[in-house]
């Protein structure tokens, strides 16, 4: 089955900041080959500090017990580096850039893609994994609506939880700042005190810091925020608003990077190019559409999306035609085994974005995460590292966690089709073993 992939951008661009990647990844990368390569663009993240305003600071999570849990330590890589890594394993002549989606047609069997430079592709299936704005997604939604047949919740404003003013800092001087020689990432978190801002730092492989900005919002700016969306036409580009703004407005907040010294976030602003630095309206939504006919979905969000692509991909595998019928189950498979753990993810994320909030709930929320007993900690990373799903049809690695891990039906599925054909390719080199003799 060919594969081609069509992005809307002329080119490759590699805007962001750092993500966590761990356990539930990693034996994935470890099948597909790239895990070394990662060890090596990463640093391993032993502790999560967060401070006051005045640079006290509370007590750190430590982060270390996941390598016991899930067989592998948690580790912060750069957006752009884990991009490159996985953009490269693509061969080139798979990859259309410059394409924009105007229309998806089904006919007999197949599904066709039409483009705006008056091209079309056609294949067995769509995905969509382009996020929330993905034009596949919008398509499929208007057809759905146009039948009477799209949830209303699918069609409601996405809500906007913040706004995010993010960047990476050139390439820094050791002797100016110790920093970036600390063989383990430093997460260094400053929650603001009477203004609705959280703002991280992140040291990295590269020996440069990336960084984050996120403006919570209240009821009345996510109202604006949707309305500036309309005014800019589009929200779904890295980069979309201007951040001089934002950064005029916190440069400075006080930033932990050396003990004793004061730093403000200026400081990162000025060693960051500025075509490094976005700003990106965050939003959250678990849609309850995820297929109709050859079309199909993924969720946004790193782990998310490759959990999501493991799973579609394993279904593939398993599947025994390629018919409309076939489709059609395996996409409600599909989302009956992703559907939970997305959900759970969402809610994760809603509690933590709590944490910023003013009054009780955000104070107790805060005090609880600074102040949770070690044993309590452990329970906690003990069920995020449950899903470490591998590719049922490449070689297994060896499950090294002391936390069973969840079961996948998709996993299952495709690895009983890939055992039953290495057992026919064994018999048949027997077969010809014996002949030859």
């Amino acid at each position: 089955m060919p594969v081609p992939n069509s992005a809307t951008l002329a080119s490759f661009v590699c805007l962001g900041s750092a993500m966590s990647v761990g356990p539930s990844v990693f034996p994935a990368f470890q099948q597909i080959g790239i895990y070394e390569e990662f060890l090596g663009i990463s640093k391993f993240l032993s502790h999560a500090g967060a401070y006051k305003e005045s640079m006290e600071p509370y007590n750190p999570n430590d982060y270390r017990p996941m390598e016991e849990f899930g067989g592998y330590g948690m580790r912060i890589v750069t957006r752009p580096q884990l991009y490159n890594l996985m953009l490269k394993q693509i061969p080139a002549h798979k990859i259309h850039f410059g394409k924009r989606v105007l229309n998806v047609t089904e006919k007999d069997e197949k599904v066709t893609v039409h483009t705006s430079d008056n091209n079309t592709y056609e294949g067995d299936i769509v995905v969509g994994a382009d996020g929330a704005y993905s034009a596949v997604r919008q398509r499929m939604y208007e057809k759905l609506k146009s039948k009477g047949t799209l949830p209303l919740s699918d069609y409601e404003e996405l809500p906007f939880g913040c706004t995010c003013l993010i960047g990476q800092t050139k390439e820094l001087d050791p002797e100016k700042f110790p920093i970036v020689n600390e063989p383990n990432c430093q997460f260094r978190a400053v929650w603001g005190e009477g203004k609705p801002y959280t703002w991280l730092l992140f040291s990295t492989a590269e020996k440069t810091l990336c960084w984050m900005v996120m403006h919570h919002l209240d009821r009345k700016a996510n109202q604006e925020g949707i309305d500036q969306r309309f005014r800019n036409c589009d929200n779904s580009e890295w980069g979309s608003f201007p951040a001089q703004a934002m950064c005029d407005e916190t440069s400075n907040f006080p930033i932990p990077l050396e003990e004793g010294k004061n730093h403000t976030l200026a400081e990162l602003y000025e060693l960051t190019p500025k075509d490094l630095i976005s700003k990106v309206m965050f939003e959250e939504k678990v849609f309850k559409t995820w297929y109709s006919g050859r079309t199909v979905l993924l969720g946004d969000g790193a782990v998310t999306a490759i959990h999501d692509a493991i799973a579609l991909a394993n279904l593939f595998y398993a599947m025994p035609t390629r018919t409309s019928q076939d489709l059609t189950t395996i996409f409600d498979e599909y989302k009956q085994e992703r559907y939970p753990a997305v959900l759970e993810s969402f809610k994760d994320s809603e509690m933590v974005s709590k944490v910023a909030e003013k009054g009780i709930e955000g104070y107790i929320l805060k005090f609880v995460i600074t102040h949770i007993p070690l044993w309590l900690w452990k329970i906690g990373l003990s069920k995020k590292v449950r899903l470490r799903p591998q590719i049922g049809f490449l070689k297994a690695v060896e499950d090294k966690g002391t936390v069973v891990r969840a079961v996948s039906t998709s996993e299952q599925k495709a690895r009983a089709v890939f055992e039953k054909q290495q057992q026919q390719l064994d018999q048949d080199h027997q077969l010809s073993i014996a002949v030859s003799i």
